[in-house]
């Protein structure tokens, strides 16, 4: 009876143990293939994510190197841009050239020369009328002179940095609507008015005749250095080489540039008062010495005629250029 029970057991045992093991083989190979595929999912996420971070950084890498060589040119064509014949570029006098500038500075350095030992012929010492020559030759051969080419190159820049914005708008919209750069470029050059148009032409002149696009923009900065110029340049060179959406980087730089300019008007605005009270304290002491000269000339003509008073015209002009230097420096805000 025992060992009955013992036999019953066993075989029971027995017989589970079959049915485990006859189980477990069936499930077996599907618990290994879903532990391969596992491994291989995340292998391939691995991989994937590898390949993100690595083509992150090659872009970040790109974008550095782009940006360092940029600075590097920028750095490079400074001595460029304060030469005579960079600010004739710059003027938009191109046809210009440094000698025919030159010889213009040397007639009017004669001029103004002659004009001094004409005014001072009079004087009882000599010494100050030759002194009267050399300062006009000097004012007409480096003063005038670059003082005219700085105006014309202050009004040009203004005039570019107000149609940037829209410039920038025009490529945008183009590239959103399918067309190439080059040929949003092409538009802006044939539509826009002048400086913008010349700049824009001179870009696709370059880019027709092989000439790299940050070569052609460099020299852009160039002929026209301002931050806004800067800016584009930047975005299209680094756009170039690591890629990305043109379009929405282009819009972000129309609206900074817009930004900028609203805040120049801002400014403005704010400094006019003190502009204009300083414009009040420098031009009183001429009105004053006009105004002098016309009731009683013989009180104001001591100080042309005698030597001491010739002596304080200097000291007064060299007190009024000081204080209307300071002035200026003071009312102008450069950002």
């Amino acid at each position: 009876m025992d060992s009955a029970v013992v036999i019953a057991v066993l075989a029971f045992v027995a017989i589970g143990g079959a049915g485990i093991a006859l189980t477990g083989g069936k499930n077996q190979p599907a618990t290994a293939n879903k532990r391969v595929k596992a491994v291989a999912g995340a292998k391939a996420v691995d991989r994937r994510k590898q390949a993100t971070e690595i083509a992150a950084l090659k872009r970040r890498q790109s974008t550095a190197e782009a940006l360092k060589e940029l600075s590097n040119n920028e750095k490079q064509s400074r001595k460029r841009r304060f030469s005579v014949k960079g600010q004739l570029a710059q003027a938009g006098l191109a046809n210009v050239s440094p000698a025919m500038f030159w010889m213009g500075s040397a007639a009017a350095g004669v001029v103004l020369g002659i004009a001094g030992l004409i005014i001072q012929a009079g004087a009882s010492n000599p010494l100050f009328m030759y002194l009267a020559g050399a300062m006009g030759f000097f004012v007409g051969f480096l003063g005038l002179p670059r003082w005219v080419l700085g105006m014309q190159v202050a009004g040009r820049q203004k005039k570019f940095s107000n149609q940037l914005a829209d410039a920038i708008d025009i490529i945008v919209r183009g590239v959103k609507s399918g067309l190439p750069l080059n040929q949003c470029l092409r538009i802006i050059a044939a539509e826009s008015p002048e400086p913008l148009r010349a700049e824009f032409q001179a870009l696709v002149d370059s880019s027709a005749m092989g000439v790299p696009l940050d070569q052609s923009m460099q020299r852009m900065y160039d002929r026209m250095p301002l931050p806004e110029v800067n800016f584009f340049s930047i975005v299209l060179v680094i756009q170039q080489k690591t890629g990305g959406n043109l379009s929405e980087s282009l819009g972000n730089l129309s609206s900074v540039l817009r930004a900028r300019k609203l805040m120049k008007e801002k400014v403005k605005a704010l400094s006019s008062e003190a502009k204009a009270s300083a414009m009040i304290i420098g031009s009183l002491p001429i009105v004053v010495m006009c105004m002098v000269y016309f009731t009683r000339p013989t009180y104001i003509m001591i100080l042309f005629n005698e030597p001491v008073g010739n002596l304080i015209l200097l000291g007064a002009a060299c007190m009024m250029s000081m204080g209307i230097f300071v002035m200026n420096k003071m009312v102008n805000f450069k950002f």
